[in-house]
Protein backbone atom coordinates (compact mmCIF):
# COMPACT_ATOMS: atom_id res chain seq x y z
CA UNK A 1 0.00 0.00 0.00
CA UNK A 2 1.11 3.42 -1.04
CA UNK A 3 1.09 6.29 0.38
CA UNK A 4 0.06 9.39 -2.12
CA UNK A 5 0.02 13.47 -2.24
CA UNK A 6 -2.15 15.26 -4.60
CA UNK A 7 -0.45 18.49 -5.49
CA UNK A 8 -1.60 21.60 -7.66
CA UNK A 9 1.09 22.85 -9.47
CA UNK A 10 1.63 26.37 -10.54
CA UNK A 11 2.06 27.75 -14.16
CA UNK A 12 5.42 27.82 -14.50
CA UNK A 13 7.08 25.10 -12.15
CA UNK A 14 8.61 21.86 -13.11
CA UNK A 15 6.87 18.53 -12.81
CA UNK A 16 10.23 17.13 -11.47
CA UNK A 17 11.79 17.44 -8.24
CA UNK A 18 15.33 19.10 -10.08
CA UNK A 19 16.30 21.53 -13.00
CA UNK A 20 18.10 19.42 -15.26
CA UNK A 21 17.91 22.35 -17.91
CA UNK A 22 20.48 24.13 -19.05
CA UNK A 23 19.25 28.03 -18.75
CA UNK A 24 21.17 30.15 -16.83
CA UNK A 25 18.76 30.51 -13.84
CA UNK A 26 17.72 27.66 -12.18
CA UNK A 27 13.21 27.08 -12.57
CA UNK A 28 11.07 26.40 -10.27
CA UNK A 29 10.64 22.66 -9.51
CA UNK A 30 8.45 20.44 -7.25
CA UNK A 31 11.12 20.67 -4.41
CA UNK A 32 10.19 24.18 -4.04
CA UNK A 33 6.41 22.83 -2.51
CA UNK A 34 6.94 19.68 -1.67
CA UNK A 35 9.60 17.88 0.84
CA UNK A 36 8.45 14.87 1.61
CA UNK A 37 11.32 11.76 0.99
CA UNK A 38 10.12 9.02 -1.31
CA UNK A 39 7.83 10.70 -3.13
CA UNK A 40 7.63 10.84 -7.48
CA UNK A 41 5.57 12.21 -9.91
CA UNK A 42 3.14 9.47 -11.36
CA UNK A 43 2.98 11.51 -14.94
CA UNK A 44 3.88 14.89 -15.73
CA UNK A 45 2.54 18.21 -16.71
CA UNK A 46 4.31 20.52 -18.71
CA UNK A 47 5.69 23.81 -17.25
CA UNK A 48 3.31 25.50 -19.09
CA UNK A 49 0.41 23.87 -17.62
CA UNK A 50 -1.49 23.92 -14.45
CA UNK A 51 -3.33 21.72 -12.10
CA UNK A 52 -3.31 18.03 -10.46
CA UNK A 53 -0.42 16.57 -10.22
CA UNK A 54 -0.51 12.64 -8.00
CA UNK A 55 3.16 12.38 -6.34
CA UNK A 56 3.22 8.71 -4.76
CA UNK A 57 6.04 6.53 -3.05
CA UNK A 58 4.43 3.03 -4.14
CA UNK A 59 6.48 2.10 -7.78
CA UNK A 60 3.51 0.32 -9.21
CA UNK A 61 0.92 2.91 -8.34
CA UNK A 62 3.21 5.36 -10.01
CA UNK A 63 3.16 3.08 -13.05
CA UNK A 64 -0.74 2.28 -13.07
CA UNK A 65 -1.22 5.96 -13.44
CA UNK A 66 1.11 7.33 -15.92
CA UNK A 67 1.39 4.13 -18.06
CA UNK A 68 -0.85 4.43 -21.21
CA UNK A 69 -1.63 1.19 -21.37
CA UNK A 70 -3.71 1.06 -18.21
CA UNK A 71 -6.13 4.17 -19.88
CA UNK A 72 -6.06 5.91 -16.36
CA UNK A 73 -8.83 9.34 -17.44
CA UNK A 74 -7.29 12.70 -17.08
CA UNK A 75 -9.37 15.53 -16.82
CA UNK A 76 -8.60 19.33 -18.20
CA UNK A 77 -10.39 22.07 -18.48
CA UNK A 78 -8.51 23.99 -21.54
CA UNK A 79 -9.10 27.49 -22.53
CA UNK A 80 -8.99 28.03 -26.61
CA UNK A 81 -8.00 30.76 -28.81
CA UNK A 82 -11.41 30.95 -31.20
CA UNK A 83 -14.77 29.66 -31.08
CA UNK A 84 -14.93 26.06 -31.09
CA UNK A 85 -17.63 24.62 -34.18
CA UNK A 86 -19.34 21.15 -34.24
CA UNK A 87 -16.46 19.81 -36.87
CA UNK A 88 -13.94 20.75 -34.17
CA UNK A 89 -15.42 19.47 -31.56
CA UNK A 90 -16.23 15.97 -33.42
CA UNK A 91 -12.24 16.12 -34.53
CA UNK A 92 -11.23 15.89 -31.08
CA UNK A 93 -13.89 13.09 -30.17
CA UNK A 94 -13.32 11.03 -32.61
CA UNK A 95 -9.25 11.66 -32.45
CA UNK A 96 -6.53 13.59 -34.68
CA UNK A 97 -3.62 12.80 -36.45
CA UNK A 98 -0.28 14.41 -35.29
CA UNK A 99 3.07 13.76 -36.05
CA UNK A 100 3.36 10.87 -33.33
CA UNK A 101 0.02 9.19 -34.70
CA UNK A 102 -3.56 9.04 -34.12
CA UNK A 103 -4.66 9.92 -30.59
CA UNK A 104 -7.16 8.12 -28.89
CA UNK A 105 -10.74 9.32 -28.78
CA UNK A 106 -11.57 11.89 -26.25
CA UNK A 107 -14.54 12.99 -24.91
CA UNK A 108 -14.79 17.05 -24.96
CA UNK A 109 -17.63 19.08 -24.52
CA UNK A 110 -17.52 23.80 -24.10
CA UNK A 111 -18.25 24.90 -21.49
CA UNK A 112 -18.78 28.03 -19.30
CA UNK A 113 -15.61 29.86 -18.14
CA UNK A 114 -14.75 27.55 -14.62
CA UNK A 115 -16.36 29.79 -11.76
CA UNK A 116 -14.12 30.19 -9.11
CA UNK A 117 -10.93 30.33 -11.54
CA UNK A 118 -8.23 31.68 -9.44
CA UNK A 119 -5.54 34.09 -11.56
CA UNK A 120 -2.89 33.03 -13.04
CA UNK A 121 1.19 34.26 -13.06
CA UNK A 122 1.31 35.60 -15.62
CA UNK A 123 -2.18 36.35 -17.08
CA UNK A 124 -3.32 34.84 -20.34
CA UNK A 125 -3.00 37.33 -23.25
CA UNK A 126 -6.26 39.20 -24.17
CA UNK A 127 -7.16 40.56 -27.20
CA UNK A 128 -10.41 42.29 -27.57
CA UNK A 129 -10.16 41.28 -31.43
CA UNK A 130 -9.94 37.10 -30.67
CA UNK A 131 -12.77 35.26 -28.94
CA UNK A 132 -11.58 32.81 -26.54
CA UNK A 133 -13.51 29.46 -25.05
CA UNK A 134 -13.29 26.85 -22.91
CA UNK A 135 -13.58 23.18 -23.02
CA UNK A 136 -13.37 19.91 -20.42
CA UNK A 137 -11.73 17.49 -22.20
CA UNK A 138 -10.67 13.85 -21.17
CA UNK A 139 -7.82 11.88 -22.66
CA UNK A 140 -6.66 8.13 -21.49
CA UNK A 141 -3.35 8.09 -22.96
CA UNK A 142 -0.63 11.07 -21.76
CA UNK A 143 1.28 11.98 -24.83
CA UNK A 144 3.75 14.97 -24.51
CA UNK A 145 1.75 18.14 -24.85
CA UNK A 146 -0.94 15.83 -25.99
CA UNK A 147 -4.03 18.55 -25.20
CA UNK A 148 -2.16 21.58 -26.33
CA UNK A 149 -1.49 19.68 -29.91
CA UNK A 150 -4.93 18.31 -30.38
CA UNK A 151 -6.55 21.25 -29.85
CA UNK A 152 -3.92 23.34 -32.14
CA UNK A 153 -4.37 20.76 -34.69
CA UNK A 154 -8.50 21.66 -35.29
CA UNK A 155 -7.19 25.41 -35.43
CA UNK A 156 -8.15 26.09 -31.59
CA UNK A 157 -4.97 27.06 -30.10
CA UNK A 158 -4.09 26.55 -26.26
CA UNK A 159 -4.37 29.52 -24.10
CA UNK A 160 -4.52 28.24 -20.85
CA UNK A 161 -4.79 24.26 -19.63
CA UNK A 162 -5.31 23.29 -16.01
CA UNK A 163 -5.75 19.84 -15.14
CA UNK A 164 -8.54 18.73 -12.59
CA UNK A 165 -8.73 15.41 -12.42
CA UNK A 166 -6.31 12.08 -12.93
CA UNK A 167 -8.57 8.58 -12.09
CA UNK A 168 -10.15 8.94 -8.87
CA UNK A 169 -8.52 11.82 -7.58
CA UNK A 170 -9.63 14.98 -8.13
CA UNK A 171 -8.09 19.03 -7.59
CA UNK A 172 -11.46 20.48 -6.39
CA UNK A 173 -10.07 23.17 -3.76
CA UNK A 174 -7.00 22.59 -3.52
CA UNK A 175 -5.03 26.17 -4.25
CA UNK A 176 -2.20 26.61 -6.61
CA UNK A 177 0.94 25.59 -4.62
CA UNK A 178 -0.68 23.56 -2.14
CA UNK A 179 -0.57 20.01 -1.62
CA UNK A 180 -2.17 17.13 0.44
CA UNK A 181 -2.24 13.83 1.24
CA UNK A 182 -4.78 11.29 0.24
CA UNK A 183 -5.73 7.57 -0.25
CA UNK A 184 -4.10 5.40 -2.94
CA UNK A 185 -7.91 4.42 -3.18
CA UNK A 186 -9.66 7.98 -3.74
CA UNK A 187 -10.08 11.32 -2.74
Amino acid sequence: MGRVILFHKPFGVLSQFTDKGTEGSPRPTLSAYIDEPGFYPAGRLDKDSEGLMVLTDNGKLQARIANPKFKMAKIYLVQVEGTPDAAALEALRRGVTLKDGVTKPAEVDQIETPDPLWPRDPPVRFRKTVPDAWLRMTIREGRNRQVRRMTAHVGLPCLRLIRVQVGIWKLNALSPGAWRFASEGGP
